[in-house]
């Protein structure tokens, strides 16, 4: 069985001015380091707020595994079915990213690469 495990929570703001504050919130309770990117804000490592609304009506989740292709071949092999058009590559060609097909409870979810 692959190895898979909590990556980071995605959250969807309406705009960056509400992105920002729910990031400072989640950097303030908690100690969290605020990094700004284009699209997002992490809050530590675990916390991603979108800028604008993004995958899922409510976010999404993130989860990590090594092997994303191999990840992705095991839950097609029990059924499950992802988003060609999201997959994401690796400069050397090896699967990064991928989105299923569906929303759990108005998450979207993606597999990623970890180390």
């Amino acid at each position: 069985m692959a190895e898979f495990s909590l990556a980071h929570v995605g959250i969807n703001a309406h705009n960056p001015e509400e992105a920002r504050r729910a990031a400072e919130l989640f950097c303030t309770l908690f100690g969290f380091e605020l990094k700004d990117g284009n699209s997002s804000i992490f809050a530590g490592a675990g916390v991603e707020v979108m800028k604008t609304p993004y995958r899922g009506t409510m976010g999404h989740i993130a989860i990590g595994t090594p092997d994303v292709a191999a990840a992705r071949a095991e839950l097609e092999s029990r059924g499950f079915q992802f988003d060609e058009s999201t997959a994401k590559f690796k400069a050397d060609g090896r699967l990064n990213a991928i989105y299923l097909t569906d929303e759990i409870c108005g998450f979207a979810v993606h597999l990623v690469g970890k180390a």
